[in-house]
């Protein structure tokens, strides 16, 4: 599971949630189950994950990773910003509530600082509040809402915080972003009472999470290389290269005594062949993926169908049927042994 999945849901829900945040000593709350012991005995975790824009993600990190570095050590939180090129990242914090709280605060300051500073250059008189936004599974968001409104009109009231719940998910998740604005002060009182519903209101069924798509970047081939534009720039990519030149390559299986270039979309109709794998059923989850994302992406990438066996009692491997062009299939092939190194090298690494 990478860094950005996790989402703690009650093991054992407290006498009262409100107790638990201002006492943190009490049960452990986490997906996972296992309990982790601190001097005061079992700590209440929780994991809050975040979305945020690319110049907020540059202020909380600072330069040279001097400002989250200083999060991270202050508050004793996890904090942990999502990979990628994207437009948006998504900040995960776990930690006790009292750690979350500590992070969030310096957060929450952090943006109005950068608010402040803005200013300074700009003829606006006005402050703008600091807007902070929250990724909750949409099945706890109908207890952040509350009867007819009433929890959510309770936490503007008693915090001076705004607080709006996205009426649509997420795309591609069960996940919707609950948008907070107001003084760091009014964010902070406003994410501690979010973090007593969240408690007390676990998330029902599995949570797809919500992870931004990258900055579609244009791609060019040149000379036998991938190169993505980045502004002015052409950048070598060397994992598009491999594809590339994998792709560019004749086939593996001639039809016939025919060679012809194996590139997807060239020949208008390359004869469909088929392919069978085995793989242990150890390694049959990294190729899979969470919620079926990696096979999925396969699938894309290749163009090809891919056919996975369900287990058979007494057989410690399952079987992988790989449809389409040879171009196709050599693709597929070359992704699945990519995940399955990736993996192996990852495991022997721990």
């Amino acid at each position: 599971m990478g860094e950005g999945d996790a989402f703690w849901t009650p093991s054992v829900l407290p006498h009262s949630a409100l107790s638990a945040l201002s006492h943190p000593p009490q049960p452990h709350f986490g997906r996972k189950m296992e309990s982790k012991v601190s001097e005061g005995g079992l700590n209440v975790t929780l994991t809050i994950r975040l979305l945020m824009h690319g110049k907020e993600v540059g202020s909380i990190i600072g330069k040279k990773g001097e400002t989250v570095k200083k999060m991270r050590e202050e508050s004793a939180a996890r904090i942990n910003i999502s990979e990628g090129n994207c437009p948006e990242r998504i900040v995960t914090i776990t930690g006790p509530t009292d750690a979350i709280f500590k992070a969030f605060a310096m957060i929450a300051y952090k943006f109005e600082e950068d608010i402040i500073n803005s200013m300074s250059n700009s003829p606006a008189t006005s402050k703008p509040p600091v807007t902070l936004r929250l990724v909750v599974p949409a099945s706890q968001c109908g207890s952040l809402i509350g009867k007819g409104g009433s929890k959510i009109k309770e936490i503007r009231e008693s915090t001076g915080a705004q607080v709006q719940v996205a009426g649509d998910m997420l795309p591609n998740s069960t996940e919707r972003a609950v948008t907070i604005s107001g003084t760091p002060d009014a964010i902070i009182q406003c994410v501690k009472q979010i973090c007593v519903v969240m408690l007390e209101s676990p998330p029902k069924g599995a949570t797809i999470p919500y992870r931004p798509k990258p900055a579609s970047t244009p791609v060019i081939f040149a000379g036998g290389q991938a190169y993505t534009i980045q502004g002015q720039y052409a950048i070598p990519h060397p994992d598009l290269t491999k594809l590339h030149q994998l792709a560019m390559q004749q086939t593996p299986f001639p039809p016939l005594g025919q060679t012809n270039p194996a590139f997807p979309g060239l020949d208008a109709s390359p004869p469909a062949s088929t392919h069978e794998l085995t793989i242990p059923n150890d390694l049959i989850g990294c190729i899979i993926g969470r919620q079926g994302t990696k096979i999925n992406e396969i699938r894309q990438m290749s163009g090809a169908q891919i056919k996975i066996a369900n287990a058979t009692e007494g057989s410690s491997e399952r079987q992988i049927t790989i449809t389409g062009t040879p171009a196709n299939i050599s693709l597929a092939q070359y992704l699945i042994n990519a995940r399955l190194t990736s993996e192996v090298t990852g495991m022997g690494a721990l």
